[in-house]
C-alpha cells in the first residue's frame, strides 16, 4: 500500500514593487529616473486651505522619522521668483505672459532643486506643482492641450493631496490672516464682477470646479480641507507611509 503524500505549496510574499517614475510629457534630457531615491509629495489648495500648516506638520513628522526634507513651492526659482513677483504688482501682465512666468519659475526648480534633491534621497515637499498652475490658466481660458505640452517635463509625484475648501470658507480664512483679498487670487483680471468679494467667490468655484475636472485624468487625492488640521494630517501621514512603504495611498 502506498503512503499518502501531501505537496505542499509555500508562497513568497513580496511587497508590491512601485511603478516606474516617469513625466507626464517629453520631460527633462539626459535624466536617470531610476537614481531618483527620494520621493515627491505634493500638497495641493488655494490660499488659506491650509497647505503651509499642513506641509510644516508634515516635514516635523518625516524628519522625526529620520528623513531628510526639502521644500518647493511656486515662485521660490533663484532665476525668476523677484522679476514674477515685480510684473504681477502693476496687475497688467497678459495671460500667456503670466503663464510663461510661472511656467520659467517651475522649470528651474525642477532641474536644479527637485530632480537633485529626488537623487540625493531626500523627500520632497511641494507647496503647489503644475496643477495649481494649469488651473488657473484654464480658468483664464487658456488651451488645455497647449498646457499638458508646456508641462511635459513636470515628474510625476508619487502623492498629490487636494485640500478642498470651499469659496465661503476660504475667503473667511483670507480675511482672517490678511485682511484683504489678492487681486489674482479673486480673478479681477477677468472681469466676474466688478466686487472684489464677489469676484473671490466666482473666480474660487471655478477653481474648485477645474480641479476636479483634472483629478480625473491626473488621480491625485482630494480631501476634505474644512475639517480639524489634526484630523487631516493623520490621514495625509497615512497616505505618505504607504507611499514610502511601496503601497498604494488611495
Amino acid at each position: 500500500m502506498k503512503k499518502a503524500t501531501s505537496k505542499t505549496k509555500i508562497f513568497e510574499i513580496r511587497p508590491p514593487v512601485p511603478a516606474p517614475r516617469h513625466f507626464y510629457g517629453h520631460g527633462l534630457p539626459g535624466i536617470d529616473l531610476a537614481k531618483l531615491a527620494g520621493k515627491l509629495i505634493v500638497v495641493e489648495g488655494a490660499d488659506g486651505s491650509g497647505r503651509s500648516t499642513q506641509i510644516a506638520r508634515l516635514v516635523e513628522w518625516l524628519e522625526g522619522c529620520g528623513h531628510a526634507t526639502v521644500q518647493v513651492g511656486l515662485k521660490r526659482s533663484t532665476l525668476v521668483s523677484e522679476e514674477l513677483d515685480q510684473a504681477k504688482r502693476g496687475n497688467i501682465l497678459s495671460h500667456t505672459t503670466l503663464s510663461l512666468f510661472y511656467a520659467t519659475d517651475f522649470a528651474d526648480q525642477i532641474e536644479n532643486s527637485i530632480l537633485p534633491a529626488l537623487r540625493a534621497g531626500f523627500m520632497v515637499l511641494a507647496d503647489r506643482y503644475i496643477y495649481t498652475l494649469m488651473v488657473r490658466d484654464l480658468v483664464r481660458g487658456m488651451d488645455e492641450k497647449w498646457l499638458r505640452n508646456l508641462y511635459g517635463i513636470a515628474l510625476v509625484p508619487d502623492a498629490v493631496f487636494y485640500l478642498h475648501v470651499s469659496p465661503e470658507e476660504l475667503v473667511q480664512r483670507v480675511f482672517a490672516k490678511n485682511h484683504a483679498l489678492d487681486y489674482w487670487e479673486s480673478g479681477l483680471d477677468l472681469g466676474l464682477s466688478r466686487d472684489m468679494f464677489d469676484s473671490f467667490l466666482k473666480y474660487q468655484g471655478l477653481v474648485g470646479r477645474y480641479f476636479k475636472q483634472l483629478q480625473a485624468s491626473y488621480k491625485f487625492t482630494i480631501v476634505d480641507g474644512q475639517r480639524p488640521v489634526d484630523e487631516i494630517n493623520s490621514e495625509l501621514q497615512t497616505k505618505i507611509r504607504n507611499v514610502i512603504e511601496g503601497t498604494p495611498s488611495h
